[in-house]
C-alpha cells in the first residue's frame, strides 16, 4: 500500500482562516481520490485523544493520523532546523511550508517532500504577517530550496513573483483552490438574511483594513457620487490595529449605515450574504490565489477586482479589473473603485453579462480537480 502523508496541523483548534479551509478541503479530497491502492494519513503535532478523534471525524476515509512527540511550538523550532522525527518518511505533502525539510533520498529510499507556498507576502508585505511570522517563513523557503522535490504555488502570477526572491529550478507546481464545499445557500436563508441585516441592494467585500487588503480605500470610494449611494456590507472584523472600518467610514462622512463590518461569517451566513450581494468588490493590493472572488462567482455575482496579477489570472476577464495605487492611500485608487462600482449599478448590460462570466469561470475551479493533480504530481516524481 502507498501512502501518501498529509501534514495537518492547520486543523488542530478552531480559528478560521484560509489555510486551515485549504488544507481540509484539499486533504478530504486526496482521499476521495486515491488511486487504486493507495492511501492518506495525517500528521499532526503531540495533541490529545479527543483532538485526534475530531480529526478522523472531518477526515473521514483517512487511514491514520501519526501524532509526532512534541507540541506545535516545538515541531516549528524542530523542523526549521532540520532535526528527523520517527513517523515522518514516505511521500509527504505539506498544504504550507511546515513540512520536515531535510536531507532525504528519493531515488533510493522512496522519501519525497513537497510544500505549499500560498503567495509572496513575507517578502512584498511583511508587516502584514508580523514580523516573526514573515522571517519563519522565509527561512522555511531557504530550506525547501534545499531540500524539497516540488513547491506548490496557487498561480503562475505567484510562480513568477516567487522566482525573483528564491529559484526553485523546475520544482515549482501550480495547483489551485476552489470554494469550499460546505459553501452552499441554507434553508433558512430568510433567517439569516433578516439576522445578518442585509439590505435590499448593497456591495460586499470580505477582509480587514489591514492596508494591504484595500477596503478602507473602498469605505472612501462609497462615500464618492460615483458609488450610487450602494450601502457597504464587510464580511470581516470592524477593527485592525488602532483603527477600524467604521471610523475610516465617519471620516469619509458617511452615515452609520452605509458601511457595517459583519465580523467572520461562517459558510452558511457567507453564502447568504452572497447570494444576496448586487455586486462583490475586491480591492485587495496583492494576493496569491484571491479565494473570495471565486467564491462570488460561485454565486453568480458580478466582481470588481483590483489588478493584482494573481486575482486577474484568476478572474480570467470575468471580472472587471481595476488598476492598484501606487500607495495604499492614494485617493485616486479610491475614484477608480468609485467609478467601477458605478459602471456596475447602473449599467444592466454590463451587470448581466459580468455575472454570467461569473458563473461560467466558476466551473473552472473544484477540489476534486485539485486533489488529482496533487496526486499526479506525486506519482512524476
Amino acid at each position: 500500500m502507498t501512502t501518501l502523508r498529509v501534514v495537518v496541523d492547520e486543523l488542530i483548534g478552531d480559528a478560521p482562516g484560509g489555510a486551515r479551509r485549504y488544507t481540509e478541503e484539499l486533504t478530504r479530497q486526496l482521499i476521495a481520490t486515491a488511486p487504486a491502492g493507495c492511501q492518506v494519513e495525517g500528521i499532526v503535532p503531540n495533541v490529545s485523544d479527543d483532538i485526534v478523534d475530531d480529526l478522523r471525524m472531518r477526515l473521514p476515509g483517512i487511514a491514520a493520523i501519526t501524532t509526532l512527540p512534541m507540541g506545535r511550538r516545538e515541531l516549528v523550532m524542530a523542523w526549521q532546523s532540520g532535526l528527523k522525527l520517527g513517523g515522518v518518511s514516505g511521500m509527504v505533502h505539506a498544504p504550507s511550508l511546515l513540512a520536515p525539510l531535510r536531507k532525504h533520498d528519493r531515488v533510493n529510499d522512496g522519501d519525497q517532500i513537497a510544500v505549499t507556498i500560498h503567495d509572496v507576502l513575507p517578502w512584498l508585505h511583511p508587516e502584514s504577517l508580523g514580523s516573526a511570522n514573515a522571517l519563519w517563513h522565509k527561512a522555511m523557503a531557504k530550506r525547501a530550496r534545499k531540500h524539497a522535490d516540488a513547491i506548490v504555488v496557487p498561480t503562475h502570477a505567484i510562480a513568477d513573483q516567487l522566482g525573483e526572491f528564491i529559484d526553485f529550478g523546475d520544482r515549482v507546481r501550480v495547483i489551485g483552490g476552489a470554494p469550499a464545499t460546505t459553501l452552499r445557500l441554507p434553508a433558512d436563508a430568510d433567517e439569516r438574511a433578516a439576522r445578518l441585516g442585509l439590505p435590499e441592494r448593497y456591495a460586499l467585500t470580505l477582509g480587514s483594513i489591514m492596508p494591504r487588503k484595500g477596503i478602507a480605500p473602498l469605505i472612501r470610494a462609497v462615500a464618492l457620487p460615483d458609488a450610487q449611494d450602494i450601502p457597504l456590507i464587510i464580511a470581516g472584523p470592524d477593527r485592525y490595529g488602532d483603527g477600524s472600518a467604521t471610523g475610516v467610514a465617519a471620516a469619509a462622512g458617511l452615515p452609520e449605515d452605509r458601511v457595517r463590518a459583519l465580523g467572520h461569517l461562517d459558510d452558511a451566513d457567507l453564502a447568504v450574504a452572497l447570494d444576496r450581494a448586487t455586486v462583490f468588490v475586491f480591492p485587495s493590493l496583492a494576493e496569491g490565489f484571491g479565494l473570495p472572488i471565486v467564491e462570488a462567482f460561485k454565486f453568480g455575482l458580478p466582481v470588481i477586482h483590483s489588478d493584482d496579477p494573481a486575482l486577474v489570472e484568476v478572474a480570467a476577464g470575468a471580472g472587471l479589473a481595476v488598476e492598484r495605487p501606487d500607495t495604499p492611500d492614494d485617493p485616486a485608487y479610491s475614484e477608480r473603485l468609485a467609478a467601477a462600482i458605478g459602471r456596475v449599478l447602473t449599467d444592466d448590460e454590463l451587470r448581466s453579462r459580468l455575472g454570467i462570466l461569473a458563473a461560467d469561470r466558476a466551473r473552472a475551479f473544484s477540489w476534486r480537480d485539485s486533489a488529482e493533480r496533487v496526486w499526479q504530481l506525486h506519482a512524476d516524481l
